[in-house]
């Protein structure tokens, strides 16, 4: 949604892994290496570690994407909680054989033979294993006994770990020292520096054709690029909600104040909280000093304020005390016409600025849309929902999603 107004052909800051937008930094191309050479050469064994979206998973597949598929058989598992036999049975499974049997030794002999007809073919069977980090350990100890399927100059089943680096920590278990052993090749992808963080945004404005490389102020950059810490997945939720948030403000481009809003909100930080206390802080001894320096030179009261009254000598030579005017009590405004159902008729919101809404439990669009401006009616909904891209159904939306609620024309009908 926000791609158009910005002239880009496509939204640069998914969240998904997309080999199309991949940045390769130096340890990046150490682990997609890795996974070549290491696949290639029929190592067995690859190991890639990583913290939590640091790119893993864009890396695996970015080698998929690009290798030659043709003499390739891949098993990708995306949920190693399994067991051992479970693991035997996918495989079984993906390579389009039904297995004969539930015994584990049997299944691993058969297998045995079925890599052997495959190496003979020409083929590389390669075994991805995401999320390594949740194998459970007795998996992880029967796995060794793949490593033994091979021939005399070449492993037949090829296995890759990608994993979080508490995998590297439970491979130190003395009942995994054999698997930690047989691991041939390993890389670890590190978070990105302050220089490949700049890089990678401008690096994804440019895959999706931006024509003005300014959309993100410097501020903005530097803000972005501090509160993620090098990870790529914090990046792009940061850049593609400061997009959302700055086409909210119909902004022509990401500035600081965008960007520090959007880590306000996601970070639970308030912005700008410890310089209004300092003020407040300030103010409030300068009243107390300015008060003791006038009780410090006893300065006179001050005159009274003229009334338009004379006032009258009194006996004693003193002046009689004025009475201040007497208060005008204000009338209240009168209220506005209700429509006949009882209800104002579609009034205009009244807000200057975007209005952003995170969405709970129980909340629904119409509801929302109500509660912002007033009312809610099908063209009403339809223009909030064509101002958030992630909304395709009007009926749906996700608890957590931050909504951006446009400010209307003034007089536009809805």
């Amino acid at each position: 949604m926000y791609a158009s107004f910005y002239k880009l052909e496509k939204e640069p800051f998914h969240i998904t892994p997309d080999p199309e937008f991949l940045f390769l930094s130096p340890s990046h191309k150490e682990a997609l290496g890795s996974i070549i050479y290491g696949v290639g050469h029929r190592k067995g064994f690859v190991l890639i570690t990583g913290e939590v979206g640091v790119g893993k998973t864009t890396i695996v597949r970015s080698y998929l994407d690009q290798v030659d598929r043709s003499k390739l058989k891949i098993i990708y598992i995306f949920n190693s909680n399994v067991s051992f036999q479970g693991l035997l049975k996918t495989i079984y499974r993906e390579l389009g054989v039904v297995e004969l049997t539930d015994d584990v030794f049997e299944l691993v002999n058969q297998l045995h033979y079925l890599l052997i007809e495959e190496y003979r073919k020409g083929f590389t069977v390669v075994l991805i294993i995401d999320e390594a980090q949740n194998m459970p350990v007795e998996t992880l100890e029967n796995i060794r006994l793949l490593s033994n399927l091979e021939t005399s100059k070449d492993k037949l089943l090829q296995i890759v770990f990608s994993g979080q680096p508490e995998f590297e920590r439970k491979l130190e278990r003395p009942e995994l020292r054999q698997l930690r052993q047989r691991i041939a090749v390993k890389a670890t992808i590190r978070p990105l520096t302050p220089e490949e963080s700049r890089a990678y945004i401008l690096h994804r404005l440019a895959r999706a054709s931006a024509k003005n490389p300014a959309l993100f102020t410097e501020g903005a950059l530097r803000a972005i690029i501090r509160e993620s810490r090098g990870v790529p997945r914090s990046i792009n939720i940061l850049c593609e909600n400061s997009f959302m948030t700055a086409l909210g403000y119909r902004e022509g481009r990401v500035t600081s104040r965008i960007a520090r809003e959007v880590i306000s909100d996601f970070s639970g930080k308030k912005t700008g909280g410890l310089l209004k206390t300092a003020l407040t802080c300030l103010a409030l001894i300068a009243a107390i000093l300015g008060a003791f320096l006038m009780l410090a030179g006893r300065q006179p009261a001050a005159p009274p304020a003229a009334t338009g009254r004379t006032p009258t000598a009194a006996p004693s030579g003193k002046t009689d005390e004025i009475a201040p005017p007497p208060v005008r009590p204000q009338q209240a405004a009168p209220a506005a016409p209700a429509d006949a159902g009882g209800t104002a008729g579609n009034p205009e919101p009244a807000a200057s600025a975007p209005t952003f809404r995170v969405v709970k439990r129980g909340d629904t669009l119409s509801r929302l849309v109500k509660d912002v401006y007033g009312y809610s009616n099908r063209e009403l909904l339809n223009f909030v929902k064509n101002n958030n891209s992630f909304i395709y159904d009007m009926d749906i939306i996700n608890v957590g999603e931050k909504i951006v609620f446009p400010v209307r024309e003034k007089g536009g009908d809805s």
